[in-house]
């Protein structure tokens, strides 16, 4: 049985050409109690990797800073070895390592040298946690008498700020007409987000199923809709 998992979304950024965040491959699964690294390139020697945390609905916390001619790594309030430490695999690349992660440790992690900034995100999640709950809103009677109508996913007792929305039209993916919110936190400390698909209001005419993926962490749900199936018009 799967206990507790750790996935690792990077996202590649270059700032101004200076500092390059980078993890292959691009997505880590880990139980929990395991060790994460992410990889920061600070562009040159000379340039000090200082490492932030930011989780959802926060502000950005200072973790701690390394220079390769350095004894030790230098720490922010409320972080300490051996959980976080870095180290340097050559005068420009640095590690940055989590180690014994946990669901508390969720956050973007965002290494910056005093001209340039990447990210990458970590998510720990637990598989006992709920997935996310689903509803999709159908339009409107006002909307239906326009060229165009908005589907609304409403995703719900998210137990992380971030999460992955899909849409699927007639069983085929679309990217485009596609707006997805930041995950807001609620009073009960989970998450809620919406998306928002537009489509032409001849293609919900024509009943075609509309589903909303939502995957959180190891956990996904997904829901459908179409115009049979809905009273409001």
């Amino acid at each position: 049985m799967l206990g507790t998992l750790c996935t690792l979304i990077t996202a590649l950024t270059c700032v101004s050409g200076v500092v390059v965040v980078t993890q292959k491959p691009p997505v880590v699964t880990l139980r929990k109690g395991e060790m994460v690294t992410l990889d920061c390139n600070t562009g040159g020697d000379g340039k000090i990797a200082f490492w932030y945390k930011h989780v959802q609905g926060g502000v950005p916390r200072f973790v701690l800073y390394y220079h390769h001619s350095y004894s030790s790594v230098k720490y922010g309030s409320g972080f300490s070895s051996p959980k976080f430490t870095c180290n340097h695999q050559s005068q420009s690349d640095y590690q940055f390592i989590i180690n014994n992660v946990e669901e508390s440790d969720s956050a973007v992690y965002y290494c910056k040298t005093l001209d340039g900034s990447a990210n990458e995100y970590l998510i720990v999640t637990d598989s006992t946690l709920p997935p996310p709950v689903l509803t999709i809103l159908s339009p409107s009677s006002d909307q239906l008498k326009s060229s165009k109508v908005t589907l609304v996913c409403l995703a719900s007792q998210m137990a992380m700020g971030y999460a992955d929305v899909s849409w699927i039209v007639g069983g085929s993916s679309v990217t485009g007409n596609i707006v997805t919110s930041t995950a807001v936190p609620q009073d009960d400390k989970t998450f809620q987000l919406s998306s928002y698909l537009t489509i032409d209001t001849s293609e919900w005419n024509q009943d075609k199923e509309f589903s909303c993926k939502v995957t959180v962490g190891s956990k996904s749900t997904e829901k459908c809709i179409r115009k049979s199936e809905c009273s409001n018009e």
